[in-house]
């Protein structure tokens, strides 16, 4: 079946970066409303109108699809993709393979109005520099991969937003926002509870980049200059400013992940 399906440990691997595949969650509909969580990014499909919807997914893009097993529900669903010209694999074992093997699940409740039919929308202050750059990115990468982000005034965060229908954070009095010691991004980990150790080492240097508490972790003063050089860069072009921050981030989390053990000196050492 060659490349018919895809393995969790490969979409794992994909899952926090920005090469990671468009996930549709094929379970029926009955199973889907009751379980609370999802793979990251996910979105919910019927399955059985997989020719339907096939039709407003990008031509070029890489889709992962799961049912509860695998079996038949996504396998079908990922055929008639396929005949569409899509490149629709099924992961092995599905969503239960995936929650037995302890990967990061994102909770269902947590995104205000989750809407499957549309892009999630969130609003924050002008000019972002840390943390209004590293939320956008989880978000990207583990809650909504085409998620929208609108930057305004700080007392215009909470108008627009709820006249977008959108979500405000990262300024007072809003839910998703600093918590005590803990910043927005932190915020949004806990909110979503997802367990992903990169994740969470990633965390304090976020927060102490966004706080001034370099004591949290070495590379804190680092993520500053950075982000402060990426600002002064783009000025105020905020669109342009979260372009350039979310490969940092991507970085980071790439570190984190497979390189943290690795390092470097001079004079070299072997090859």
């Amino acid at each position: 079946m060659g490349d018919f399906f895809i393995s969790t440990e490969e979409l794992r691997r994909r899952i926090g970066t920005g090469e990671a595949p468009l996930i549709c969650d094929v379970r029926r509909r009955e199973i889907y409303a009751e379980s609370p969580q999802v793979l990251p990014t996910a979105r919910w499909r019927e399955h059985a109108q997989a020719g339907e919807w096939s039709r407003d997914l990008p031509r070029a893009a890489d889709v992962v699809l799961y049912c509860v097993h695998g079996h038949n529900v996504s396998q079908l669903a990922a055929a008639v993709l396929r005949e569409a010209g899509l490149r629709a694999r099924v992961l092995q074992g599905g969503f239960e393979a995936w929650r037995h093997a302890g990967l990061p699940l994102i909770g269902k409740a947590a995104l205000p109005g989750r809407d499957e039919t549309r892009p999630s929308r969130w609003v924050t202050r002008l000019r972002p520099k840390i943390d209004r750059i590293a939320c956008p990115w989880l978000i990207r990468r583990f809650i909504d991969a085409q998620a929208q982000f609108y930057f305004v005034e700080p007392a215009q965060v909470a108008p627009v937003a709820k006249e977008l229908h959108a979500i405000a954070y990262d300024v007072e009095g809003v839910e998703i926002t600093h918590a005590g010691e803990m910043c927005t991004f932190d915020t949004l980990i806990e909110r979503f509870g997802i367990e992903d150790a990169a994740l969470r080492d990633l965390a304090p240097i976020v927060r102490g980049a966004d706080t001034g508490r370099f004591d949290l972790a070495a590379e804190a003063a680092g993520l500053l200059a950075v982000s402060l050089g990426i600002s002064a860069l783009c000025g105020s072009d905020d669109a342009k400013a979260l372009d350039r921050g979310l490969p940092v981030y991507d970085a980071l989390y790439a570190w984190r992940r497979s390189a943290a053990a690795e390092t470097h000196g001079w004079p070299p050492k072997g090859s």
